[in-house]
């Protein structure tokens, strides 16, 4: 697993989804997140963005790169329990219109992106945002370790 600007590339993710996590992640950084991307949550499922405000908001983007991207996935509301709010971040090519109106929407390029539509807020419970806080605080120590101890992602996630 390389690390780049623009998000983890796995493998998983096409050039268009790693062009709008690039641009979407300019966006929080610019409203004053701090952002990880593909982060594992407690119920299994990995988070294309978490976004970590310094009021401990906390924020999840699913990214969909194209319509069947967005149709083949169901698994989205799950994000809700990880988060306050939750948006989707798409191209330009993708119609809005198909974006569920109980998300946020996010508008990306390769070079920034737009709030079309703000989230709604949903607050996490204490012990779920320390969780969260957690796993986000852990997976960012680990990444930049790895940085600078390339060896030690060879003994495998921790």
């Amino acid at each position: 697993m390389t690390h780049f600007g623009e998000g983890v590339k796995d493998g998983r993710q096409s050039d268009m989804a790693l062009t709008i996590c690039r641009g979407t992640r300019r966006l929080l950084r610019n409203l004053k997140f701090s952002t990880l991307t593909e982060l594992p949550l407690a119920s299994g499922r990995r988070a294309d963005i978490v976004a970590l405000a310094t009021d401990a908001t906390i924020v999840i983007v699913e990214i969909k790169s194209s319509i069947a991207d967005f149709r083949a996935d169901a698994k989205w509301p799950d994000y809700r329990l990880h988060c306050d709010r939750l948006y989707f971040a798409i191209p330009e090519s993708v119609p809005a219109a198909i974006m569920p109106e109980d998300a946020g929407l996010i508008i990306a390029d390769g070079f920034g992106a737009n709030i079309l539509r703000e989230a709604p807020e949903h607050r996490l419970s204490p012990a779920t945002r320390r969780a969260v806080l957690m796993r986000f605080a852990h997976a960012a120590a680990h990444r930049l370790h790895g940085l600078s101890d390339p060896e030690i992602l060879s003994f495998g996630p921790v």
